[in-house]
């Protein structure tokens, strides 16, 4: 590959990639922030695949790359339109390409002058995701990269390990949390976090739990954070504390004690739209069974909330795990008037 490369020569982000010599890595940035296997990706690339993980009709992805001899990553933050079976659009991909290439040429890694960063700034598929995420990605990268945690890694550490003065958390960071959390599994992390559960503050608690919705932790650390969304479910006006322990979860939403609290939240008479958003939009592994997903239809309907309903189904369907069990929802002779008549009014607006 020449610097003067026409984009037409290469066909996929993989293969622009590997052409410009750089190791990398994928995640998807999206629901949760993930790591995105490389073959699996390159499948979606050439649409032998659906996007496994769609946020509202896009691929939202984090590519990391860097030269063998720098340690220092790159990234790319990328928004890609999918169509409406989550296949990637390939025109938007090419033209994504196209102006990398125009840009950089083959060298991915290079100084940038001016006028390139103002190609590489007015690209409409890059977009910056909320900092909570940035923060994770980051803590995440450098795991993977087997990079030092930030300077902020080990006051929070030290937090968690002093056991007594819980208020006096103002010197602890938000990237410090990420770092640790994306630890978790090493030294003795779980069980720190574990024995610090019930004495967080909420002005912990709540960056904690955003941080860990997108880990895979130990069943020990699954079953606290279930109990302790139990406890807050039979507590009333409780919604925000319920909201924040529902995400911790999110990574580890298939286990089974997950969906069994999921279950016992959608028993429920009420249930709080934000909790409803929060379980399509983190929780979705939980809903994919078709007693499940029917019972969350329906909470979604009670409050006569048609448009909230549309937007939900809509973006539940394109997550290749959920639409097989959506489908079955929809054809049940057991739905309810009411999503059956939901379910005629959306598709009379296809």
């Amino acid at each position: 590959m020449t610097d003067t490369a026409p984009a037409a020569n290469i066909a996929t982000l993989s293969e622009l990639l590997k052409l410009s010599g750089s190791q990398y890595r994928l995640y998807d940035i999206g629901r949760l922030v993930s790591e995105l296997p490389k073959e699996q990706f390159e499948k979606v690339e050439l649409n032998q695949l659906p996007y496994p993980t769609p946020t509202q009709g896009c691929a939202c992805i984090a590519i990391a790359f860097w030269q063998k001899q720098s340690s220092q990553p790159y990234l790319w933050l990328l928004k890609l339109p999918l169509d409406e079976r989550g296949l990637l659009n390939q025109g938007a991909r090419n033209h994504f390409i196209a102006i990398i290439v125009e840009a950089l040429g083959a060298d991915l890694t290079q100084e940038t002058s001016k006028k390139q960063e103002e190609l590489l700034s007015s690209n409409p598929y890059l977009f910056t995701p909320a900092q909570y995420k940035l923060a994770s990605l980051n803590s995440k990268i450098k795991v993977d990269l087997k990079q030092q945690p930030s300077a902020y890694f080990s006051p929070f550490r030290e937090y968690l390990s002093h056991g007594s003065d819980w208020g006096n958390w103002q010197g602890v960071g938000v990237q410090g949390i990420t770092d640790f959390i994306a630890r978790i599994k090493h030294d003795n992390h779980s069980e720190l976090l574990l024995n610090a559960l019930p004495h967080l503050p909420d002005e912990v608690l709540s960056p904690v739990c955003s941080a860990l919705e997108n880990e895979q932790y130990p069943v020990v650390l699954i079953d606290a954070l279930v109990s302790a969304l139990e406890n807050a479910l039979i507590i009333p006006d409780n919604s925000v504390k319920t909201m924040q322990l529902l995400r911790s979860l999110a990574a580890n939403s298939d286990h089974t004690h997950v969906r069994k609290v999921v279950g016992q939240l959608l028993s429920n008479q009420e249930v709080s739209s934000e909790l409803l958003i929060t379980l399509s939009g983190r929780c979705w592994q939980a809903l994919a069974d078709e007693k499940m997903l029917m019972c969350y239809f329906e909470h979604l309907l009670s409050n006569n909330n048609l448009p909230l309903f549309s937007s939900i189904f809509k973006d539940l369907v394109t997550i290749p795990l959920i639409r097989p069990v959506a489908f079955q929802c929809i054809r049940s002779e057991d739905r309810s008037p009411a999503l059956a008549q939901a379910i005629g009014q959306l598709l009379s607006q296809t």
